[in-house]
């Protein structure tokens, strides 16, 4: 494995933590109403873990696979045109400097970019009704599956980020360490609720994540590239 990767990895991994508090957004409540669909008892807490390990990693799954057809197109392209891996650069850096301007709460434009995979959610978000009320892991891991797909800036943002990786398999992996980074909080949404919320709402956090987000899109826009050639 390459080396640059392990740092792609693990930014992708603080990327999913710092931007934890969007996922709450988008997908806190279904994480946290899969806890509350458990009669309280003996063994609930052991259900209720299953139940969120399993919803989450069938959303992380999602995210890898829509990854790795992202990159079947991204890596054929970047290895035929030059052209075509800086606009992949440039677009990944735009998409977490916007995606850092919204969670600082300073401009909401990467709300645009969701409306991408509205579509797509339209036609899927009808089959969730299939699994809820959730009763066991299968179900929670295909409504997982399926709500990896609604629209989110966050995933947006990393994903372009993803398609910057030099193989299928590296975009897809990008993509789960950016989910395993998003797994503290949304499984914490069954266990602390309103302590997640607090956090959700803590103003310096957000502006703090947002910054660094900012941060992770400048270093990832092409400017060493475009001043050594």
């Amino acid at each position: 494995m390459q080396p640059e990767l392990y740092l792609s990895y693990s930014s992708a991994f603080v990327i999913g933590l710092l931007g934890s508090t969007h996922c709450l957004g988008m997908c806190g409540g279904i994480s946290a109403s899969l806890s509350m669909a458990l009669p309280v008892g003996k063994g609930f807490r052991l259900r209720q873990t299953l139940l969120l390990i399993a919803f989450n990693f069938g959303r992380i799954g999602s995210y890898a696979l829509i990854a790795t057809l992202v990159a079947l197109l991204s890596t054929q392209a970047a290895s035929q045109w030059r052209w075509a891996g800086l606009l992949l650069m440039t677009i990944a850096g735009l998409l977490l400097i916007f995606m850092g301007l919204s969670m600082g709460q300073w401009w909401q434009g990467i709300r645009f970019v969701e409306r991408v995979g509205t579509p797509v959610w339209k036609a899927l978000s009808p089959l969730t009704k299939r699994f809820i009320p959730v009763n066991n892991a299968g179900q929670a891991l295909a409504l997982g599956a399926l709500w990896g797909w609604l629209p989110c800036g966050l995933v947006y943002s990393t994903l372009g980020w993803a398609a910057l990786q030099p193989t299928v398999p590296a975009a897809a992996l990008t993509m789960f360490f950016f989910g395993l980074g998003t797994l503290p909080s949304m499984l914490a949404t069954g266990y602390a609720a309103n302590w997640i919320r607090g956090i959700k709402s803590n103003q310096g956090f957000r502006k703090i994540s947002g910054v660094l987000l900012i941060l992770f899109g400048l270093w990832t826009l092409p400017f060493q590239t475009l001043l050594m050639h």
